[in-house]
This record gives structure tokens, sequence and C-alpha cells, in this order.
């Protein structure tokens, strides 16, 4: 059965993740612009997943399944973190799933905690453009050997597995 699937972006990167996983299957997937309602650079974990849900939940109202992603920054124990966060949402329920962690260059601390967004600040570093609409911030540190997209795409298959293991555990 194929389901109209919504993301909560047009972000090229997190649609088309979206479409990478979930469109072999059959599923009809399209981003819309919603708003995290939160900061531009969500600082939290707790921030992260809001504007995710926020996303999922904007989404829901355009089809069957609301989905939002959302990157961020966290602290632990003194050292700041790149963080992703995904929420899938149906009618009836909702999931949650996190991403890979990855430190962040010390040099970068200053211009996030001044309230710039990792995005703009990553350009600046990696003398590219456009970061976020392509490898990401996960795509410099890592030499281009892990990108955002691929990121994201683990993001949405822990959420698709969790919403058919409930389909076929819980439903019953």
């Amino acid at each position: 059965m194929s389901l109209k699937i919504v993301v909560g972006s047009t972000n090229q990167v997190k649609v088309g993740a979206v479409i990478r996983v979930l469109g072999p299957f059959g599923h009809e997937v399209h981003g819309i612009e919603v708003l995290s309602q939160v900061s531009n650079q969500p600082f939290s974990d707790a921030e992260t997943v809001l504007g995710a849900e926020n996303r999922a939940q904007g989404a829901l109202e355009f089809g069957e399944i609301g989905i939002g992603l959302e990157a961020g920054v966290e602290y632990l124990n003194n050292q700041l973190y790149l963080v992703n966060w995904g929420v899938l949402k149906t009618q009836e329920h909702t999931f949650y799933a996190g991403g890979t962690r990855l430190p962040l260059p010390d040099e970068l601390r200053a211009s996030l905690e001044a309230g710039a967004e990792l995005g703009d600040i990553i350009d600046g570093y990696s003398k590219r453009q456009n970061v976020r609409s392509n490898e990401g911030a996960i795509g410099i540190l890592t030499a281009d050997f892990f990108n955002r997209e691929e990121n994201f795409c683990h993001i949405v298959r822990l959420l698709w597995g969790q919403l058919l293991h409930h389909e076929n555990c819980c439903r019953k």
C-alpha cells in the first residue's frame, strides 16, 4: 500500500533521505516548508527533538505520515557535539530516533555560543558554500566519508523500523 509521506522541510538533503529510504517501497514523498518553532540553531537535544516534532506535526496535516528531521548541537562533558533527531508521526502514534553524535572542533564553539548557525559557520570553516544542503557539517568533519543525507537516512530507517514493529507487533 502506497502512503503519502510529507517531510516538514524543503531542504533537499532531508527530503532526499526520506525518498532514498522509502521511495523504493512505492511511497509518495513530498517536502513542505514547516517552521521548527525552535531556534535557528537548536542548542540541546531537547530543543532539537522539539524542532523535529514540530516539523513532523506540521507535515502530518498534509499527508498520512509526517516526518521531521532536525540538526542541533549539544554539550557533553564540556565538548560540543553535532546531534540529529527525527520524529515520525501518524494520526495515532509518534516515533523518535536520534542519529550520530560527532564532536565539533573547538574553534567553532565561540560562534555557536554567540548564536550563529552551524550551517553558516561550517561554510566559512570549510571554505565551501551551502554545506547544509549538501554534505553537511558531518561530511566536512569526516572528510566526505559520511554525509548529511546518509545520516538522515539512518534516522529515517530507525523511525520506519519502529513503525513497522508497531504495526506487526502491537496491532494484533
